[in-house]
């Protein structure tokens, strides 16, 4: 990673700090947008990821739009230049005021997640004289084979409306006068390294797809979602996910005639050009015998650990080639018995004012901080 190569800067800097490696962003958006320019596929970038206004000028300059989660992204994604028009808008929980901004904004689509949301977008409409664009965004019952926390596609998930209830609701929708329906929207799920999973996907929008059709539906763009997943364990040796294994599965078995086909990424596109540079305060011995490694980052900074215990490589940039290993258990400054960034990690032997590197920290690192403890939020470093 980055980090290792410029140890003696990293040095003079204020810890904890992001480190962002662009050349990396440029290769992975370069990667992505060649292999969907293969089949005219279209790219949006998951802001939830990282809405850092550098990070969001790079993508800016690519031909990619961006899925928002929140009006606040919506917001966020128009002021760094974004054309609505390739603003796709998700999420579970939107709120009137959010709703009455996306579509005073004219978005590509608001994606609609239950029958009660298209309810309440026709009647906001109606009172602004618009008529809206949106996707019906269904849940295809489908197990994505990732961390229980971050899957969405199965049939208890919040989020999407059920087959079932589109079959019951279908003339009503319809019949909404502020709406036009022009597209069907799946996201099953973050992180998915099983890469068949995504054939499964596929012959589930087949199928909800053959049958809006059929139903009187003109559906012009199937949006996919994204969630394709990236190499935590040893990022140097994928720096780029496999975007065009992906798109090469979706386009043999994806069946939706001419409709435009749309992904969301985030994770695959920022993860691997972040890191989360930290500093070592303490060496402590727990009366166990537990050797604990005390560093001044913490999950104010990247919260992953702690929420759903996922798992970053990390690095000691500071200690000698051969410097012997010893088991730590790394753990932060906040006052959370689950601050804990590694158990029994395998790192080169520590000491005070070491650094060490977080790596994978580029995709909901900074976006999620926080200021529990009165904590400052992270500065950025760019290299490029």
């Amino acid at each position: 990673m980055l980090s290792k190569n410029i140890v003696d800067k990293l040095a003079l800097v204020e810890t904890p700090v992001y480190l962002y490696d662009i050349g990396l962003l440029r290769e992975t958006l370069d990667s992505v947008c060649t292999a969907a320019m293969k089949y005219g596929y279209k790219i949006h970038y998951a802001i939830k990821a990282n809405f850092d206004e550098k990070i969001l000028s790079i993508i800016h300059e690519y031909p990619v739009g961006i899925d928002c989660a929140s009006g606040g992204e919506i917001k966020k994604a128009i002021e760094a230049g974004f054309d609505p028009k390739t603003i796709v808008y998700a999420g579970v929980g939107k709120k009137d005021k959010e709703l009455k901004y996306a579509i005073e904004k004219n978005l590509l689509a608001i994606n609609c997640e239950s029958i009660q949301e298209l309810e309440v977008i026709d009647a906001l409409a109606g009172e602004m004289a618009r008529k809206v664009d949106v996707c019906l965004r269904l849940n295809p019952d489908i197990d994505p084979r990732t961390n229980h926390c971050i899957d969405t596609g199965q049939a208890d998930s919040k989020f999407g409306i059920s087959f079932e209830e589109l079959q019951d609701k279908a003339d009503w929708i319809k019949s909404l006068e502020n709406i036009n329906v022009i597209g069907m929207h799946i996201h099953i799920g973050s992180q998915i390294r099983e890469l068949h999973v995504f054939e499964n996907m596929c012959r589930k929008a087949n199928s909800i797809y053959q049958w809006l059709i059929g139903h009187g539906f003109f559906i012009r763009m199937v949006d996919v979602g994204g969630g394709l997943g990236v190499n935590y364990d040893m990022p140097e040796n994928e720096p780029i996910p496999n975007f065009a294994s992906l798109f090469s599965i979706v386009h043999n078995h994806l069946e939706v005639g001419d409709a435009e086909v749309h992904f969301e990424f985030g994770r695959s596109i920022v993860a691997q050009c972040g890191e989360l540079i930290t500093r070592v305060l303490f060496n402590k011995t727990t009366a166990t015998g537990r050797r604990l490694l005390i560093v001044d980052a913490s999950m104010t900074e990247l919260i992953r650990p702690a929420l759903y215990g996922s798992y970053h490589n990390i690095e000691n940039i500071s200690a000698p080639d051969d410097a012997p290993n010893v088991k730590y258990t790394i753990v932060g400054t906040a006052c959370e018995s689950t601050d804990v960034f590694g158990e029994n990690f395998t790192l080169a032997r520590s000491q005070r004012g070491d650094l060490l590197t977080i790596k994978s920290a580029g995709a909901y690192g900074m976006s999620m901080a926080s200021q529990y403890n009165l904590h400052p939020l992270p500065g950025a470093i760019y290299n490029e």
